[in-house]
């Protein structure tokens, strides 16, 4: 049978509690430490000695972190997951339980919420995460995705963004800004449909900057070398709104400033070509892009030499007593000071479609 045909389920038809039986009927449980997952008023989590618990939340709103026209369902219930397990990878910590809250509108069938639930369970498979519960409810105001991911951590391996000190090295994981000229090719393709449906999309051979967009990744394979090479960071954060938003809260919360040198950051070649395009310099693409969830962190400087030949890890920078502020190193060894100008939920985003991006 031609799957466009193929009949689709009005929610109105399951109801709530169907649905939930629909969705979330092929869960198992990996982790010895969930007594109870979806099926009660609450999960049960086991505590264990020596580790501690974390709890995190995101909250992703259409029209505001996603758009309906150019994000497959399927990657965005992915990217919901990964982000929160990003925020516990951050804490030096593994993600263990997940839990996800969804607000649909009637423009939505069955077969649409199976699809974003699809993203979710094959990143919480891959992640050995438990997918334990949640909640549905409607929405008139779009599609919105709610997550809280709980983690632990051994309590002398956790890392905050405070504890960092002047001179020591910061680090990041990855590349950077990749994130942002994938929004920049899907906005400008989006603009390009809406002036002309009968055009198809021009995205061919950019294939690394969409995915990490679409279909981010949280570090924890740098979580397991850092521990492997017996490193803990003296602070860390995931690079979520850029890197000099988030380099900053790394020196608000440590109360120090920092050097960052442009020539140091890790940029990827496809990432520096479409910034060319663009008309951007790429190392704006990577300080002010954000969504790269690479991990960004503080380490010692008798750690260098545990790190340095970490293939995955740069080093662009050092932290600086406080009252040297924030600064900037241009590749014409110029010294600004480092402006963050990246997401910001509730402020006008710096992502509009430059003029010759086409």
């Amino acid at each position: 049978m031609d799957d466009s045909k193929k009949r689709l389920t009005p929610l109105s038809e399951l109801g709530e509690f169907g649905l939930i039986d629909k969705l979330t009927s092929d869960i198992k449980l990996k982790n010895s430490s969930t007594l109870v997952g979806i099926g009660d008023d609450a999960a049960v989590i086991k505590s264990k000695k020596d580790l501690l618990t974390l709890v995190s939340k995101d909250l992703l709103l259409e029209g505001v972190h996603f758009d309906m026209m150019y994000a497959p369902l399927k990657h965005l219930g992915y990217k919901a997951a990964v982000v929160n397990f990003s925020d516990i990878v951050a804490m030096n910590g593994k993600p263990k339980q997940l839990l996800v809250g969804i607000g649909v509108g009637a423009k939505f069938s069955v077969e649409a919420i199976e699809e974003i639930y699809f993203g979710i369970k094959t990143a919480c498979k891959i992640y050995g995460v438990d997918f334990i519960g949640g909640d549905t409810t409607a929405s008139a105001s779009g599609l919105v995705i709610s997550a809280t991911v709980i983690g632990e951590v051994e309590q002398d391996r956790i890392v905050y963004r405070k504890g960092a000190s002047p001179n020591d090295l910061i680090c990041v994981s990855g590349d950077l800004g990749g994130a942002y000229i994938g929004l920049l090719i899907l906005e400008r393709e989006k603009q390009a449909f809406k002036a002309n449906p009968d055009l198809q999309p021009e995205l061919s051979e950019h294939d690394y900057v969409l995915q990490r967009q679409l279909k981010p990744e949280a570090r924890t394979d740098i979580v397991e070398i850092l521990a492997k090479n017996k490193i803990i960071p003296t602070s860390m954060i995931d690079v979520s709104d850029g890197l000099a938003s988030d380099v900053k809260h790394l020196c608000k919360a440590s109360n120090t400033g920092c050097i960052i040198s442009e020539e140091k950051i890790p940029i990827d070649q496809e990432t520096y070509e479409m910034s060319k395009i663009f008309n951007l310099v790429p190392s704006v693409s990577a300080l002010n892009g954000g969504e790269d969830y690479e991990l960004l962190f503080t380490i010692k400087q008798s750690d260098y030499e545990k790190i340095k030949e970490i293939a995955e890890i740069s080093v662009i920078g050092y932290m600086v007593d406080a009252s040297e502020g924030e600064r900037f190193i241009t590749n014409d060894n110029i010294t600004v000071d480092l402006e963050a100008q990246g997401w910001d939920a509730l402020k006008r985003r710096q992502s509009e479609i430059p003029d010759n991006g086409s």
